[in-house]
């Protein structure tokens, strides 16, 4: 009988044979000896690293991140979340240039002033008390005085005071009088104005005739930013922003429960 063919599949025909390409032999420099580093114990010096992670930083300034983590875990009342939204930068430019103008005078000047006022005296002129310039009033004390008195003009808090609590009322304040209040970045800004290290706030009472525009255009801005916005500030909670693995986790069981809801209607 004749044999019978096994099917099976055709043998395709071998690729031909590539030329082999021949790299060119690196040429060493006998001059330049390798001396490949060991960073085993004991051995070469280990490379510079980013090690901030592994340091053991000072009590102060983990107090401070960690207060900065929590702000942003915990849930913040309105009354402190409106700290946190300051004036913008091209009006509080235009409110410091304003104010450096009425910076009140440091006791070199007084010294001074005072030092001439008594050698007019010596030589037997009449004592002729200078007259106060306006300036810019410091200090809560003074600052809420003013206001309850509505002598204020205009009203500037520093948003980062510590404790909160020296300035909290002064927005509610400013509101219930009916004085314009705006709330800035830094104490240490208001504390430059008037030769201080910080200042939790400062106010207007008076101003130069040729200063009252510019004035009346910061009061009307000032308004439109705080003193009209009085309700949804009051609405408005800060805080509540999880953690990446807080998010990935929630993320997850919400996965899981949507998971299992297709497979119930399924």
């Amino acid at each position: 009988m004749p044999n019978k063919q096994k099917k099976g599949k055709k043998k395709v025909a071998a690729a031909p044979l590539a030329a082999k390409k021949v790299e060119p032999k690196k040429v060493v420099n006998p001059l330049f000896e390798k001396r490949p580093k060991n960073f085993g114990i004991g051995q070469d010096i280990q490379p510079k690293r980013d090690l901030s992670r592994f340091v053991r930083w000072p009590k102060y300034i983990r107090l401070q991140r960690q207060v900065a983590i929590l702000k942003q875990r915990l849930k913040v009342p309105p009354p402190i979340n409106q700290f946190t939204q300051a004036l913008d930068r091209q009006t509080a430019t235009q409110l410091f240039k304003l104010m450096d103008k009425y910076r009140p005078e440091t006791r070199q000047e007084k010294a001074a002033r005072l030092q001439g006022r008594a050698e007019e005296r010596v030589k037997g002129k009449p004592d002729a008390p200078t007259k106060r310039p306006p300036v810019v009033r410091s200090g809560v004390n003074t600052v809420t005085a003013l206001i309850e008195k509505k002598k204020a003009q205009l009203v500037v808090i520093a948003h980062d005071v510590d404790p909160i609590e020296i300035v909290l009322f002064l927005p509610a304040l400013c509101r219930k009088m009916g004085v314009p209040y705006c709330i800035v970045k830094g104490k240490a800004r208001l504390g430059q104005v008037v030769h201080r290290k910080t200042a939790t706030c400062l106010a207007f009472t008076t101003v130069n005739p040729e200063d009252k525009a510019q004035l009346s255009k910061l009061v009307d801005a000032v308004k439109t930013n705080f003193n009209d916005r009085a309700d949804e500030i009051r609405r408005h909670w800060g805080g509540g922003v999880m953690g990446s693995k807080s998010l990935a986790r929630i993320a997850k069981f919400e996965k899981a429960k949507a998971k299992e809801l297709a497979q119930k209607s399924a």
